[in-house]
């Protein structure tokens, strides 16, 4: 983190998009390549997860499971029988938490820069940022969308998917404290498919999904823009096309690349 007032402070906002956030690996491998680390973190749903596990440590063996995982090792995740009227096997998807991301008993507290989960309030459908507690929950909360995760109790309160409200956290990245703020936005160009044949089940869940969150995705950022927006293409993988891991990384790192003129002059990196 910078001491000095007269350093900018970073923020990187990870935004949500399921199997399009693996691309949220390769834009932190592009940022941390070129020199340039955030002061401050925040996600929403899988960019939860991936900045929860680039802050406790876990960003390379998080990548290299999901470099070798199978679609077959993903699918595994799924139950189909209903219970808890949720798809997820919830005991597998600790597993993976603990493992890849952040161990049972590492707090948010305990990390060394800010590190904010946006979440939804079931209730009243309020943006709550998780901003104490267990990692792996709060990533757990702010990934509980409706149908394939339970909700998840905390301060009293029921919590689900981030992403019903905030899909690109960048006010929460400010309200942390962050001067200049860099959005990884996975939803862009996600609605120019076509498709000639009736949608199958997970087809029109993914669609669904992908409309209601460019929708908000867009009015958010006309509202509060990120000062940098890098938004890799990676409309054409479907939100449970986890097996394109390796493209989606490979493309958040070019993505990078090819703005890195913009970011440094935003963050006053060394551009030499």
């Amino acid at each position: 983190m910078n001491d000095s007032t007269d350093v900018a402070r970073i923020g990187l906002a990870l935004g949500s998009g399921a199997s399009r956030g693996w691309s949220h690996i390769g834009v932190l491998k592009a940022l941390l390549a070129a020199g340039i680390e955030p002061d401050v973190v925040c996600g929403t749903s899988v960019g939860a997860m991936i900045g929860g596990s680039y802050l406790a440590g876990n960003l390379n063996k998080l990548e290299n499971w999901v470099l070798g995982s199978s679609r077959s090792d993903v699918l595994r995740f799924f139950s189909f029988r209903l219970a808890n009227s949720a798809f997820v096997d919830i005991e597998r998807f600790n597993w993976f938490l603990h493992n890849f991301v952040a161990a049972p008993d590492l707090l948010i507290e305990q990390l060394d820069k800010p590190y904010a989960a946006v979440c939804t309030d079931l209730e009243c459908g309020r943006e709550v940022l998780l901003r104490e507690g267990g990692v792996a929950d709060a990533v757990r909360a702010s990934m509980a969308m409706p149908g394939l995760f339970p909700a998840e109790r905390n301060d009293q309160r029921w919590l689900v998917d981030g992403g019903l409200v905030n899909p690109l956290p960048v006010t929460a990245c400010r309200t942390l404290g962050a001067d200049i703020v860099i959005g990884a936005n996975l939803n862009s160009g996600i609605l120019s498919r076509r498709h000639d044949k009736t949608p199958g089940f997970f087809s029109t869940i993914s669609n669904t999904i992908s409309i209601f969150q460019n929708q908000i995705t867009q009015s958010r950022l006309e509202t509060d823009p990120a000062d940098v927006l890098i938004e890799p293409k990676v409309g054409d993988i479907g939100i449970f096309e986890f097996q394109r891991a390796a493209d989606a990384i490979r493309e958040g790192e070019a993505c990078v690349r090819s703005a890195m003129v913009d970011i440094r002059r935003h963050t006053g990196a060394d551009t030499t």
